[in-house]
């Protein structure tokens, strides 16, 4: 398996684990019964680390189809090279760091980051382009 493959399925481990992080402080806070239940009546908002996390969740979903569609491609057409490594290693790396930045409310170095995240998927897609 190429590195962009693996650094594809670390993602795929880092957002399972950006899914139940929030998913368990929500149960913390509404109660096991509230979300095993339908869910009609009404909740109170989250928690300000649980927003956090639930929103860091979503910046991952809004750019991994894009990254993991760039790393099928490069594998798919035999371009794996030392900048797409990069690449997928930098976005794989970013996305970590990203939830605790995220979670502790740091502005800027947190948008640094997430720029970090985006580069390295424009390396994955230079090669292909």
């Amino acid at each position: 398996m190429s590195f962009e493959l693996t650094m594809l399925a670390w993602t795929l481990v880092l957002a399972l684990v950006q899914v139940l992080l929030p998913a368990l402080l929500r149960n913390r806070e509404v109660g096991i019964q509230y979300n095993a239940g339908p869910r009609d009546g009404p909740v109170p908002p989250p928690g300000r680390f649980c927003a956090r996390l639930m929103r860091a969740q979503a910046n991952l979903f809004e750019t991994l189809p894009i990254f993991a569609i760039a790393v099928l491609i490069v594998h798919v057409s035999g371009r794996e090279n030392a900048f797409t490594h990069d690449g997928a290693l930098a976005y794989f790396v970013a996305r970590v760091v990203y939830v605790p930045l995220y979670a502790a409310g740091v502005p800027f170095l947190r948008s640094l980051v997430w720029l970090a995240s985006v580069v390295g998927i424009v390396q994955m897609l230079v090669p292909i382009i």
